[in-house]
């Protein structure tokens, strides 16, 4: 239909041109903004040398088919200027060991992509390490409290192999010492005269109060030492089921 009317093998040319190319201006306008294109040319992140080359054989065809093409060397400068920044050590050894002028596109790019491979081969690497060296530590630790804990008797025995566990018994006790003094100055303060007279109100016996009574001190005690041991396996139980839910969470 495009071509019905021209008569001469020149007319069906131009009107090819004119159809697929456009005007003069078009062309202009067109070459203009791959030039621009051209001139912004980077890598994008997470790009592969393949993928960058691709984007780059496309624009500079555009060109190309425009008449607006560069040499060699403009391209082989245009690539090195567009790579990221984990790319530099390697920039730096090319702009060093060869020689830009003679330097073709497909060997630059060929380098690259061998550059490339090792890239990544490093940076799995370092991230297989750092995944790696954190749960086997935190692991093998919680490990040894776990064993360290089956192996202790549950009995009467309130040595700990935490600090934790030696700094609340510590605390235990202080508190335990404070409140006993604040006991007996209650209870003398409470005491009357019936009583100094008397003797003690616990066992019936004279020369002391019921503050300092030998058998209420026993008593005073033993329940502190069942309570002791019994905060202190409480508290190891639930160290116990912690560590071991860490530890499953750091073998998932």
């Amino acid at each position: 239909m495009k071509m019905s009317d021209k008569s001469t093998t020149k007319a069906i040319f131009a009107s090819l041109c004119a159809n697929y190319e456009g005007s003069k201006k078009v062309r202009e306008a067109k070459a203009l903004m791959f030039v621009h294109q051209y001139e912004l040319f980077k890598m994008k992140k997470d790009e592969s040398i393949e993928q960058m080359y691709s984007r780059f054989q496309t624009l500079v065809s555009g060109l190309q088919v425009l008449k607006k093409s560069y040499v060699a060397y403009d391209h082989v400068s245009k690539i090195l200027r567009s790579l990221s920044a984990r790319w530099r050590p390697k920039v730096t050894t090319i702009e060093e060991a060869k020689d830009l002028n003679t330097f073709s596109v497909k060997d630059l790019v060929s380098s690259l992509k061998v550059h490339e491979i090792s890239l990544n081969e490093n940076e799995l690497a370092k991230k297989s390490k750092s995944i790696a060296q954190p749960s086997k530590g935190k692991s093998s630790k919680a490990l040894k409290v776990i064993e360290s804990e089956d192996e202790s008797p549950d009995g009467d025995s309130d040595e700990d192999p935490t600090e934790k566990m030696a700094m609340l018994f510590n605390k235990l006790e202080y508190l335990a010492r404070k409140n006993m003094k604040f006991l007996s100055k209650r209870s003398g303060y409470k005491s009357s005269k019936k009583e100094d007279q008397n003797g003690c109100f616990n066992c019936k016996k004279p020369g002391h109060f019921i503050a300092d009574c030998p058998d209420l001190q026993k008593e005073k005690s033993k329940d502190k030492s069942k309570k002791l041991s019994f905060n202190s396996r409480k508290f190891r139980k639930q160290i116990k089921k912690s560590l071991i839910a860490t530890w499953e969470d750091l073998d998932n």
